[in-house]
């Protein structure tokens, strides 16, 4: 079947609050045909029905909202899936449950599963932390069927629609391979929400105890250099790098489309930095795998003294991202 007879079909879900009306506008804007909160026994049957009329381009939305369907929401995704006919891509939608809070707050909107109608005060916040985190838990099998998370706890809301295009928009599928990332960050700051793997570095020595390092960041050549001497690091390389070489292929292979890498230090400004930049260049160079690199905490900085933050920064939240070709 030639690629523009191919029904293209995206899952959206994910966690309430996370974007999920957003990312469906945005496919509907991209010329697909969009269905929100459809049951799941009808999926298939509305598939079919679109395909009678030439309709090849449809999105579906999915969220906690179909209630008693929700279980069987995995199990009927893999019914849509029709070799070299019908291609599906599952779009799951994650946030933080702090930023999850803060927008239910903001809006004074009820969460789905939320046990409490008061407007405000300190039983509907507990009562709206509590839907979220039950909420996480009935859609853990829709995540795992996902083939692309996208985290929207720092993404605005035209940042994530240009997510969404650049996932879905024109051009893209012709010649679909996996999308690997490589993040690097500081686990005082909290892990990515949307790591598929996730590696801890903390156990290599730490510039940030050398006075003349102390200041400069990763992509220093003399941070490197330090972090790079070690034999640990040189170590963990090698392994980790072959670790991926025998996973990513078979990610693809599953039909994964989109996969992070997390690499983590205490403030992700040395060592993390170091090594995600050494592991994306030496994949590269062994296997030309195409790796987006985001060093999300270089230039964060961690506020001090009374009335600070222990656990967050208030300094600009900055993104460095680095293609390698």
């Amino acid at each position: 079947m030639s690629e523009s007879a191919r029904t293209l079909v995206v899952v959206v879900t994910g966690m309430s609050g996370a974007g999920k009306s957003t990312a469906v506008h945005a496919l509907e804007d991209l010329g697909f045909f969009c269905v929100d909160n459809l049951p799941t026994p009808v999926m298939k049957s509305t598939l079919e029905a679109f395909a009678t009329v030439g309709v090849r381009r449809i999105a579906l939305g999915i969220d906690v909202r179909v209630r008693g369907f929700l279980d069987a929401a995995a199990a009927a995704l893999e019914s849509l899936q029709v070799p070299g006919e019908r291609e599906l891509s599952v779009l799951f939608l994650d946030a933080s449950d702090e930023a999850l809070l803060r927008r239910f707050s903001s809006t004074r909107r009820p969460h789905p599963l939320s046990t409490t109608l008061e407007p405000g005060g300190e039983r509907a916040a507990t009562a709206l932390l509590d839907g979220i985190r039950i909420e996480r838990e009935l859609l853990m099998p829709l995540r795992g069927r996902a083939t692309l998370v996208l985290d929207t706890t720092r993404l605005s809301v035209h940042e994530l629609r240009r997510q969404v295009t650049a996932h879905f928009g024109p051009g893209v599928g012709q010649a679909p391979h996996m999308r690997t990332r490589f993040v690097s960050f500081g686990f005082k700051f909290g892990t990515p929400v949307d790591a598929d793997l996730l590696f801890d570095v903390r156990f290599l020595e730490n510039p940030y105890f050398v006075a003349e390092l102390r200041e400069l960041s990763g992509s220093t050549q003399a941070v490197k250099d330090f972090v790079l001497a070690q034999p640990d690091s040189r170590g963990f390389l090698e392994r980790v790098a072959s670790l991926l070489e025998f996973c990513l292929p078979r990610f693809e292979r599953e039909g994964k489309s989109y996969l992070t890498v997390a690499i983590g230090c205490t403030g992700g400004r040395h060592r993390s930095v170091v090594i995600t930049d050494e592991l994306g260049a030496l994949l590269h160079k062994r296997d030309g795998v195409s790796i987006e690199i985001v060093h999300r905490d270089i230039d964060r900085v961690r506020m001090t003294g009374p009335g600070a933050d222990p656990d967050h920064s208030t300094a600009p939240h900055k993104l460095v991202g680095a293609s390698i070709p």
